[in-house]
């Protein structure tokens, strides 16, 4: 109830931004009922629920955003743990680690095509490579801190490295695994419009790009909408499956 009682702002503040931009009238700071009114015209005004227009310009971006964020969580949680249960191995690739997190994503996005030759390789490989931080450095620190106890507790009762990982290591590392999850789902977002914007032929961020060209303020406002509501939603979902698949340790913390 609190949060939907904080609400009250959102409204608020549009209909300060609505007065302030119907006095200002500019055509590239449109108030919001002219935002969602081309929101409506670019991908909800035909026969059907999602306009072709948004199906060409939406599934894409969703499909790389998604695909680039599970290969990074799936190498990033692999890794980490496996690092974070050697110290020294983790001694050994610290600072190749410290060097890569170190490098700004999009300035690769050249090396990349040059690599992989194709736009969706590259994309990919761009958001994979600006996301996986927050995934193996969490899932480290997550498999390091793990108590000893619960490690000596499984050793006497002759479990496999293999059964120790997945029963006590991976649950003990899961709260900072989803921290660094939750942060890596957010930078998927912003990367995945950047290579949008730099080489891209379809997406959100290609679509931005066009109406940036054309001089459509209204239609850059719409993507931009779009993208801060895509990225409420994803977000919202992510904290839901959290609090669901964590709920054993909100319960053992309140205990």
């Amino acid at each position: 109830m609190k949060a939907v009682a904080r609400l009250w702002v959102i409204p608020l503040v549009l209909a300060v931004w609505e007065l302030v931009a119907r006095g200002l009238a500019d055509t590239d700071f449109p108030p919001p009922t002219t935002i969602v009114a081309r929101m409506y015209e670019l991908w909800f005004s035909g026969p059907q629920v999602f306009t072709d227009d948004a199906i060409d310009n939406l599934l894409p971006s969703l499909g790389r955003m998604f695909g680039g964020w599970v290969l990074a969580a799936v190498i990033g949680v692999t890794a980490g743990v496996l690092l974070g249960r050697s110290r020294t191995a983790t001694d050994y690739v610290d600072p190749l680690i410290e060097f890569g997190r170190s490098i700004p994503p999009p300035l690769l996005l050249p090396v990349f095509l040059i690599l992989f030759q194709t736009g969706l390789a590259t994309q990919l490989a761009t958001i994979v490579f600006g996301v996986i931080w927050p995934v193996l450095l969490n899932s480290i620190d997550g498999a390091r801190s793990v108590d000893s106890t619960y490690v000596e507790t499984a050793t006497v009762f002759n479990l496999s490295r293999a059964q120790r990982l997945r029963v006590v290591v991976l649950p003990a590392a899961s709260p900072k695994i989803f921290a660094g999850l939750r942060l890596s789902l957010s930078l998927a977002l912003i990367l995945m419009v950047i290579t949008e914007l730099i080489g891209g032929t379809d997406g959100i961020g290609y679509q931005l790009l066009q109406a940036q060209r054309s001089f459509d303020g209204a239609g850059v406002w719409a993507a931009i909408a779009l993208l801060g509501i895509l990225g409420y939603v994803v977000n919202s979902l992510f904290v839901l499956a959290e609090r669901r698949v964590l709920v054993w340790h909100r319960q053992a913390t309140r205990g």
